[in-house]
């Protein structure tokens, strides 16, 4: 197994694509420059020294070196002692609607990114504890099989949006269905599902569902996200809102808050409801519930120790940068003197 030691490094990747947007910025500019004294072949023969090809291939090899520097700083470790320890927890399946009714304003900055904030602190204090997580729209996808690698588990969370389901709509029922088929089919009473939701269910019965996850010893909680007022849901084109869903009319469709039928999922689920605002979402509550619930002792094989790699590609990148510096920007006069290939005629 692979693991970075100090992953939110591995950010400062993003910056590799400005550099190469500059640096064809900056080959254009100087080419148009050239261009303003004449033709560019011509030029080219005025200037012989000039080679286009050596800054690229320098630029390629810095941008290379930069890489491995970020990877190296970040330091990748490898398991090299895996070993079978006894856990005790709770399994738990986050169901976590995505539909695009998620992504209104009422609830700061909005449904799902809260949502999504509430749950990467909630994976935080999860001890022993396994977790997984479920994606639904118009359909229900599992997004993260229940593991107790926390750390994936954020991973994973970081990528939902809208798009992770294209199938749009709010199935509750599909939710909680896939929740339970991913659970352990054991009669301890140690699996709980969340569902996040503004609870607007236009697919399916959630209320039997729940039911069914009871009868298999699974207790069902539901936060609502939004506000009974509703907010409109907005479109959103390259991370800017560029206006509003609107109905057949023309008028502009308002998502609200459905608290009734997440009152009742609870309720049938033997769970607990609660209501998110901009201040609580109510993860913590629920978490706290959970947490009194009866644990199960399960076997797992974790790495526990493990071997650095850093060096690595902090040498890669100390010989590329060197190799940097050894190209020159221009042709060498001495070395375009050295024709190993032209026959010498004889006179």
């Amino acid at each position: 197994m692979i693991r970075f030691e100090h992953p939110n490094l591995l950010y400062l990747l993003l910056i590799l694509p400005v550099f190469i947007v500059i640096f064809y910025l900056y080959m254009l500019w100087k080419r148009r420059a050239l261009l303003r004294f004449g033709d560019y072949m011509v030029v080219n023969h005025l200037i012989p020294e000039f080679s286009p090809l050596r800054y690229k291939i320098k630029f390629s090899i810095f941008i290379t070196a930069l890489a491995f520097l970020i990877l190296g700083m970040a330091n990748p470790q490898i398991g090299s002692k895996l070993e079978e320890v006894k856990r005790k927890g709770v399994d738990l399946i986050i169901a976590l609607d995505v539909s695009n009714s998620m992504m209104s304003e009422d609830i700061k900055p909005c449904r799902l990114a809260r949502a999504k904030m509430a749950i990467s602190r909630l994976i935080d204090r999860l001890e022993s504890d396994r977790l997984g997580i479920i994606v639904f729209a118009g359909k229900a996808f599992t997004q993260l099989p229940i593991t107790h690698d926390h750390a994936s588990a954020k991973m994973f969370l970081e990528t939902i949006s809208p798009n992770s389901v294209n199938v749009q709509g709010t199935a509750i029922g599909a939710a909680i269905d896939q929740s339970v088929a991913s659970f352990e089919k054991t009669n301890f009473k140690n699996k709980a599902i969340i569902i996040i939701s503004d609870g607007e269910n236009h697919e399916d019965d959630p209320i039997s569902a729940a039911q069914t996850a009871v009868k298999n010893n699974i207790v069902v909680h539901a936060i609502g996200m939004g506000s009974p007022d509703g907010a409109p849901i907005p479109i959103i084109k390259g991370n800017q809102i560029i206006g509003y869903k609107k109905d057949m009319d023309g008028s502009t469709i308002v998502s609200k808050l459905d608290e009734e039928t997440l009152r009742r999922i609870a309720s049938v689920g033997n769970g607990t409801y609660t209501r998110a605002t901009n201040i609580d979402i109510g993860l913590d509550k629920i978490f706290d519930d959970i947490k009194s619930m009866e644990k199960r002792e399960y076997d797992s094989k974790v790495f526990s120790n493990y071997e650095s790699r850093f060096q690595y590609f902090i040498g890669m990148s100390l010989l590329l940068l060197i190799l940097e510096l050894l190209i020159f920007d221009k042709k060498s006069k001495w070395l375009s003197k050295i024709k190993l290939f032209e026959i010498n005629k004889v006179k």
